[in-house]
């Protein structure tokens, strides 16, 4: 019997049931009004600062009540994270997102309904398919919970086309909560995802985004690689960098290693186990500092950052207060930099006039795609195959990022869907049942040593798709490699058992028959919509970048929070310390001068003291212009 099952478990409060499975004695700021917002019934908006611990908002309620609690993730790694951690937990849990094969589809979801599975994870791009939303229509589903709540918002900074289909979830099941969850969004995105899930009644609960221990600087740096390494020899600790593009992380990473500090690189074209290698070096500190793209941080819950430093601009303020966010999870005083210079604007301004094609290079790709997988007119619905963008550019000779634009209006409108690289480890499933099993093994002996192995190491295999290693089988029987594979490829032809092997590609799925690109619909007036939003949304950062007020309260104003605080440790409240009473001080000193006769200004620059030498010059050329100062040929005296 499976834990979660038993009736006590009901009858535990919530922190009976965080200290049972999470050996924690007390929640964080925010969970417990979370978790009984959801337990009254309530539709709930949360808004939780990165590291906020979300999972466990939904996570405790679901194991409070009898049924399923279906969970909406666009993140793939975190989800097949999220349900090992689960099961690790003895409570059972399942995932269903691109990749996957029908057959194995259908049998998680005969789990969800007819088995012991407490949690489904699912994709939102899963959710257009009328066999998923028919099979969750007949599951006892005792809440939603829709992570990254934010995607679901034209208005806001990661908006998915996919995550539309999340309000289908009311019909299926109307009387039951919705809990959706992100960590940033604006006022504006906030109305949004309440509005577009159907919230019965508007409710949010929120944390404030203000981190005291967090320092925000932005500093317009020429020499950006030397200022890193002076920051990350003062500061100490382990940190992350993070720059545009995959090769920037590995020449970044030979910067540092030659430079005695240990690193490594991370990005979303690395082999999946390779990311995980990387990653868990990291958390473990036997590297100090990783280099990555945006692709690095998503679940990752490491306390001990000291510092994330930004060497090239961020596209938005949300996106920006997530990965600095990263930093000082523990309550230790960390630092989240930012450097820029004039250069780096240039960049995004190119880059937000690259995301938008015309609808003529839409079609067009369209039609690539279309003669890239050799569809036929009237084809194709439904299709799912590996998706190689950087070899898809290449032999049509386009460019990647109008490329990549084009594909998420395609999928805005319907066409397709394109999921992020996944790694899908093999699987196998017994076809036959026990008795037929064994009397195959007695009647050919060659397949009775790898079949006794897979039953041994591998629970389950009658009832679902369990992973495997070949080479690991290969060990285990004392066979090469390659005798393995083609007794699998046997036995899956003689229909013994079901066989996928591993993947590590993207998913491309055509949604629709395919059409004459010149009958293809795209909505311009979206187009227009979305560049007026990433228009605004580069603004924001660059105001944040030459606003002279504090850093955080400039970012606490953005996420809308009245009369946000000064922090008092970022560059900008730093200057204001150092700089306050500056004035008076060198009005002392420059009458101290003076009082000796006329001088020239190297002079008083030289002997005034305070400030630095931009200061000083400032502060004279203002008596001059209010009087207290004039000057007559190259000498200045007081007026």
């Amino acid at each position: 019997m499976y834990v979660w099952s038993l009736e006590s478990l009901y009858a535990m409060n919530s922190v009976d049931v965080l200290r049972k499975y999470w050996k924690h004695e007390s929640f964080r700021p925010l969970q417990e009004e979370v978790i009984q917002s959801v337990l009254t019934g309530r539709d709930t908006l949360a808004l939780m600062p990165t590291g906020g611990g979300k999972s466990v908002c939904f996570q405790v309620p679901a194991l409070m009540m009898d049924g399923i609690c279906i969970v909406v993730t666009p993140l793939i790694a975190l989800m097949k994270d999220q349900v090992e951690t689960l099961k690790s937990k003895g409570i059972e849990a399942v995932a269903i997102f691109s990749g996957m094969r029908k057959r194995e589809v259908d049998i998680a979801l005969d789990n969800c309904i007819y088995g012991p599975v407490k949690f489904l994870y699912l994709s939102p791009e899963r959710l257009s398919s009328d066999i998923v939303r028919e099979r969750i229509r007949y599951m006892n589903v005792n809440l939603f919970a829709i992570d990254e709540a934010h995607c679901i918002s034209q208005w806001g900074y990661d908006f998915r086309p996919s995550y539309l289909d999340v309000a289908v979830l009311r019909s299926l099941h109307p009387n039951i909560p919705f809990l959706a969850l992100t960590a940033t969004a604006t006022a504006k995105v906030v109305d949004d995802i309440q509005q577009k899930l159907t919230f019965r009644e508007y409710h949010v609960l929120k944390k404030s985004f203000f981190r005291e221990n967090l320092a925000y600087m932005a500093f317009d740096e020429e020499h950006k690689t030397r200022r890193m390494l002076r920051i990350i020899r003062k500061l100490g600790g382990s940190g992350i960098i993070y720059v545009r593009n995959r090769r920037e992380t590995q020449e970044v990473t030979r910067i540092l290693l030659n430079e005695g500090i240990s690193a490594d690189f991370y990005h979303a074209g690395l082999e999946t186990p390779d990311r995980a290698r990387r990653q868990e070096g990291w958390k473990s500190n036997d590297i100090r500092v990783m280099v990555a793209t945006n692709a690095f941080g998503m679940g990752i819950d490491k306390p001990d950052v000291r510092f994330v430093i930004h060497l090239d601009l961020p596209e938005s303020l949300e996106a920006y207060y997530q990965e600095a966010g990263r930093a000082g999870r523990d309550g230790k005083k960390a630092y989240a930099v930012l450097l820029h210079h004039q250069s780096d604007r240039n960049e995004l301004l190119k880059k937000y006039q690259l995301s938008f094609p015309s609808i003529d290079y839409i079609r067009q790709v369209y039609q690539q795609l279309a003669n890239y997988y050799q569809l036929a007119y009237g084809a194709g619905e439904g299709l799912t195959l590996d998706f190689d963008v950087a070899d898809f550019c290449s032999r049509y000779k386009l460019d990647a990022l109008i490329t990549l634009s084009a594909l998420k209006f395609l999928e805005r409108d319907g066409w397709i869907n394109v999921s992020e690289a996944v790694y899908l480890p093999s699987r196998i499933k017994f076809e036959i049942d026990q008795p037929d099993l064994y009397k195959f093994q007695v009647e050919n002996a060659t397949y009775d040593g790898l079949i006794k192995v897979i039953l041994r190491s591998h629970g389950g295999a009658f009832d679902h798709f369990v992973p495997i290693r070949e080479t690991e089988l290969a060990r285990r029987v004392g066979k090469p490699l390659t005798a393995i594979v083609e007794m699998i490829d046997y036995l899956k032809k003689s229909e013994i058992l079901s066989y996928l092997p591993q993947t590590d590609s993207p998913q491309l799925q055509f949604l629709r028959p395919r059409m004459d690109n010149k009958r293809l619909h795209i909505d311009s007036q979206y187009i227009r919509e979305r560049k007026e939003v990433k228009q605004q949304q580069m603004d924001a950062v660059f105001h944040y970048l030459d606003d002279l007020k504090c850093r955080s309260k400039f970012l606490l104003a953005y996420f809308g929070e009245n009369k946000p605080q000064r922090c008092g440790i970022c560059d900008r409240c730093l200057k204001a310390v150092k700089t306050e009473g500056l004035e008076d001080r060198l009005m002392g000193e420059l009458t101290e001068i003076l009082a000796e006769g006329p001088a020239t200004i190297d002079k008083l620059i030289t002997r005034m003291v305070s400030g630095d030498e931009e200061a000083r010059l400032a502060f004279t050329r203002k008596c001059l212009e209010e009087g207290k100062l004039k000057v007559n040929g190259d000498k200045y005296y007081l007026s």
